[in-house]
């Protein structure tokens, strides 16, 4: 099968792309480098099945050529991580709905199947865990920027079941929660490469709020065995499914098993979300997923244990720089 992996130069979709090539698949990406580097597809460059265009996926003509020569769209390309939505919320938005417009676009003119990743953002601060796909949503005011992210990737999902509806178009929804891994990077918020690199270079662990919050982290291998995995299931288009670990652990234990992995002596330091984010912002106290939807369909539960994640990911920042990623 031909896929394109927009988004293919970032954490998951180089993942997805190694995947898709070790089954046999011929791959394409686009990736306009704002977040995504060529680093992460480096290793991929030789291989005569993978072929990649750096662009951003709002230049229609370039989609256009890339869908046409396709089977099936992979769209992870978006906004990510925490940080970069609160200091810039007009990328932000104009990304994830502008961008996921132009992928449904040039989909329906060629009828190809688009797999779109959305995120467990989406359920807001609802305090209702473990979340299911048609748990209803919680929202902060618009004038928290943090909750632009979370109506950006609804309207990506409405937009995908509309084309789903009204035009027929094979589509599949994946929330992802918290995806941990090597390549990714701590530059955005990313709790687990953060405390990682800093741990690593000697210095302090920062835990934003008072530590207790709790997270369930799924290895990026297991998230890209479950997303291909539901893309080749006709069962699974015009639905949305959750994708993750249903392990909880609090983020303050979550630094102190990093030391312990790492063997490193650095402290811990608790900082307030007001100084590692803005004034007023609003984190939740549980994201945990109710995967039974996805585990009836196709059978797939996350297999990887987080201490093995967790070295993996002080392997590749050794291997890549160290402390300083």
């Amino acid at each position: 099968m031909k896929a394109l992996v927009t988004g293919g130069a970032g954490f998951i979709g180089s993942h997805l792309s190694e995947y898709l090539l070790a089954q046999g698949h011929e791959v394409a990406i686009i990736d306009d480098l704002s977040t995504g580097r060529l680093e992460n597809i480096q290793h991929l460059t030789s291989n005569p099945r993978f072929h990649f265009a750096i662009d951003t996926i709002m230049n229609e003509v370039v989609m256009d050529r890339l869908a046409s020569e396709c089977e099936v769209i992979y769209h992870l390309a978006a906004a990510v991580g925490v940080e970069l939505i609160v200091h810039s919320p007009v990328h932000t938005i104009e990304t994830n709905i502008m961008g996921t417009a132009a992928v449904f676009r040039v989909a329906n003119r060629y009828r190809r199947k688009v797999v779109l990743t959305s995120t467990s953002e989406i359920y807001g601060k609802s305090d209702k865990a473990p979340f299911a796909e048609d748990d209803d949503r919680v929202l902060g005011p618009t004038t928290r920027s943090r909750w632009s992210y979370s109506t950006s990737k609804a309207v990506d999902e409405f937009l995908a079941l509309a084309y789903h509806k009204e035009r027929g178009l094979p589509v599949v929804i994946v929330r992802l929660f918290n995806t941990i891994g090597p390549r990714q990077t701590g530059r955005y918020g990313m709790v687990v490469p953060r405390f990682v690199a800093q741990a690593l270079g000697g210095r302090i662990l920062t835990v934003y709020g008072d530590g207790k919050q709790t997270r369930c982290f799924a290895d990026v291998r297991d998230i890209v065995r479950g997303i291909v995995a539901l893309a080749e299931c006709p069962q699974a288009e015009g639905q949305v499914f959750n994708l993750g670990s249903t392990c909880e652990i609090a983020i303050a234990d979550l630094a102190r098993l990093v030391l312990a992995i790492t063997g490193s002596q650095s402290e811990i330091v608790y900082i307030p979300y007001d100084h590692a984010y803005e004034s007023g912002f609003e984190d939740l106290q549980r994201r945990v997923p109710d995967i039974s939807r996805v585990q009836q369909l196709i059978g797939w539960t996350p297999t990887i244990p987080l201490e093995e994640s967790i070295r993996a990911v002080a392997e590749h920042l050794r291997e890549n720089g160290g402390g300083h990623g």
